[in-house]
């Protein structure tokens, strides 16, 4: 079979000279002048660009895409398989009805439905199928009003994460005129059922805005209630528990501000506390007392504090939980009568319930060496029941409601596997890799038991490491089809995460990006030297700020590696970080360092910055994942990388572009064209690792 020739792109002079250095940039173009207008519609983005992403999507399809096929079927029908189809969730009571969403079999997205809770039969609210068409259609969420006769649901239709909100009369089920369009996704009711505050993009792609819609006018006649000045602030917005207040959220990745609104009469935003740099606080009320999750003080890994919420400055919050070190709060969820907490102490999580009139304590926790643990509190705020979920890497998915008067557990749910799925035939360990300053690098492994510690098995290698995001140690039905050919599946949970708290989080960042980067390549260092695998039978994987992630292991020991896995990879930082016009870039200075301003971030980003670092070496085989609407990792970054590699690098190990020309950040909207995605992944890895099915 003849070999497709790959694409090559055009260079064209481009450099830039900041603090006296000058850095060649000869793929800008891949740049499209209009990115936001593409965003939106990308049918306008510009001829050459087009020919070059869609060059390299038939390049990829020729030598990998069709001589995988049938191996990509058969892996998508393996996940398939293991999915029970014809799913519900666990309904969540409110008032007179009880809320559900469902999937049916062979269809691509749920449906919203409700049950009268005195007897009466379901009905369907909304179904996505129906509303989704046959094009993108990226499904933000229904939320009914406090009356429970109006349903808001929201939807992109590009994948840029415009969402247009569309009000539906429940009795009716007609939807009304007055859609509010192209709003960033995050709304809420007020009490009274006449209004929507909703968050509003500048023309950045930023949301900094918000705006109240009242039901029967036109968009352009909705007040702005609140806008954010500074463009490295992102604003959301959102509601207590208790339905006391509206809640306007500004907030970079290390600093927050709150302000509140009466949820029953409106009014003005009230500020809690104004911003400090490096503060950060999330807010919450009970019967007129504020509980608030803030880092003040020097609390790295968080305290609670409660204030009146008629006089909340700062000054006068008073500690109730105080802060532990290397106890992390994670987040905090009030109840008429309790105080939730889920927190992580050495890699693990538990919850922790408090009875606000006694001041005793429970601890949920389990035994397993690894695993994952979430808590949820459904719309109802004066009940003493919680739900949580529960899994590990062998354990599906369980969920509990747990009685905090009775001390009662009931088990709701177990994700079904309809293939069929014995938590007795794998093994989960969570070990410890010696990074290069002496940390210990917690790795988490699933592995079929009785695998032979003897090096000749493949390895993905799964990692992140960037705003404090930790990796859960859950179940999954995708891994578990590389799992049953003999890999081991790993996830290196490095620093730039909070796993062993925030210091663990500090240290991944800025100044200390690189040990991200280190700490990578110690796990998978560890993995060879334990025998479960071997230098060259390593498929590193990661995405978005985890591609940034591959991008520099590719550069820094390309030798270890069987493979690599890029999707919509965040490998352009340092041209992105010098765009202060991208959505992302203000929000993003506190996470990277400000190259504009700093000689000294410009320095260290352009040390690392994968794009910058490609160097004339052997490079392992590498899959790049893109999409051209995308507006968190544009599609140029991938594509500019993989034009570097291709002009720069030595060998023939293969190279490949894939950019979904009809959809954004997260890939295919459906849930079975996303499986798709994930099948071509695991293909890769599998023919990389030199295994043949």
């Amino acid at each position: 079979m003849t070999q497709a020739k790959p694409p090559v792109a055009k260079r064209i002079d481009h450099a830039h000279t900041h603090h006296g250095r000058r850095v060649e940039d000869p793929y800008a173009w891949l740049r499209a002048p209009n990115w936001q207008e593409v965003m939106q519609k990308p049918e306008t983005l510009d001829a050459e660009i087009r020919a070059y992403l869609e060059a390299e999507n038939t390049f990829y399809e020729a030598e990998f895409g069709k001589p995988t096929a049938v191996l990509q079927d058969k892996i998508y029908r393996e996940i398939r398989g293991r999915i029970k189809e014809d799913d519900s969730g666990v309904p969540s009571p409110d008032g007179p009805f009880a809320y559900n969403s469902r999937m049916l079999e062979g269809k691509q997205y749920p449906q919203v439905v409700r049950t009268p809770r005195d007897g009466g039969p379901e009905q369907v609210l909304l179904d996505c199928n129906v509303e989704a068409g046959e094009g993108y259609f990226g499904f933000a969420g229904a939320s009914h009003d406090p009356s429970h006769q109006i349903l808001a649901w929201a939807a992109d239709r590009a994948g840029s994460e415009y969402y247009d909100i569309v009000l539906r009369d429940l009795a009716t089920g007609a939807d009304r005129d007055d859609v509010i369009a192209e709003t960033a996704g995050s709304y809420v009711w007020s009490n009274d059922s006449r209004s929507i505050y909703y968050t509003e993009y500048d023309d950045n792609h930023r949301p900094y805005r918000i705006r109240r819609h009242d039901l029967g006018t036109a968009k352009d006649a909705d007040p702005i209630i609140y806008e954010e000045k500074d463009p490295g602030f992102f604003v959301g917005v959102g509601k207590t528990l208790s339905d006391r207040f509206i809640v306007i959220d500004a907030h970079d990745h290390q600093t927050s501000e709150v302000w509140l609104i009466d949820a029953a009469t409106g009014g003005e935003p009230r500020l809690v506390a104004p911003r400090v740099a490096d503060r950060e606080y999330d807010v919450d009320e009970r019967n007129g007392v504020l509980y608030i999750r803030t880092n003040a003080d020097g609390a790295e890994d968080y305290k609670i504090v409660t204030v009146s919420a008629d006089n909340a400055g700062a000054e006068n919050w008073t500690d109730l939980v105080p802060h532990r070190e290397s106890v992390l709060i994670l987040d905090i969820a009030l109840l008429k009568n309790h105080l939730l907490r889920l927190e992580r102490e050495d890699g693990l999580p538990r919850i922790v319930a408090r009875d606000l009139r006694t001041g005793k304590e429970e601890t949920v926790r389990f035994e397993e060496e690894a695993y994952s643990l979430g808590m949820s509190t459904g719309y109802e705020f004066d009940t003493s029941v919680f739900r949580l979920s529960y899994s590990s890497p062998t354990t599906p998915n369980q969920i509990w409601d747990v009685d905090l008067e009775t001390g009662e557990r009931t088990l709701l749910k177990t994700q079904e596997v309809p293939s069929g799925h014995d938590p007795e035939h794998y093994e989960t360990r969570r070990l410890f890799a010696t990074a290069a300053d002496g940390e210990q690098v917690p790795v988490t492994l699933l592995y079929r038991k009785g695998l032979e510690l003897d090096g000749s098995h493949p390895a993905l290698l799964y990692g992140y490491g960037a705003y404090g995001m930790s990796m859960p140690a859950s179940f999954s039905v995708s891994v578990l089809s590389l799992v049953d050919r003999g890999f081991v599946y790993a996830i290196a949970h490095i620093r730039g995460g909070m796993e062993k708290g925030y210091r663990w989080y500090r240290q991944g960042r800025r100044g200390h990006k690189t040990n991200t980067f280190t700490d990578f390549i110690a796990a998978a260092e560890m993995l060879i030297a334990e025998g479960y695998t071997a230098k060259g039978k390593i498929i590193a994987q990661g995405g978005s700020a985890g591609g940034m992630l591959m991008g520099a292991i590719a550069n820094l020991r390309p030798d270890l590696w069987g493979g690599i896995i890029a999707q919509v990879p965040f490998v352009d930082v340092l041209n992105t970080m010098l765009d202060d016009t991208l959505p992302l870039t203000p929000p993003e200075w506190p996470e990277w360092g400000n190259p504009i301003t700093s000689a000294d971030d410009y320095q260290r980003i352009a040390a690392y910055a994968p794009y910058e670092a490609v160097s004339e070496q052997d490079y392992p085989p590498i899959f790049a994942l893109a999409g051209l609407t995308d507006p968190r990792v544009t599609y140029w970054e991938p594509a500019k990388w993989v034009a570097k590699l291709r002009a720069t690098k030595t060998g023939d190990a293969p190279l490949y572009l894939k950019t979904n020309m009809g959809a954004g950040h997260g890939g295919a909207s459906g849930r079975f064209d996303r499986l798709k995605e994930t099948a071509e992944c695991y293909a890769f890895a599998i023919k990389s690792a030199g295994l043949d099915a």
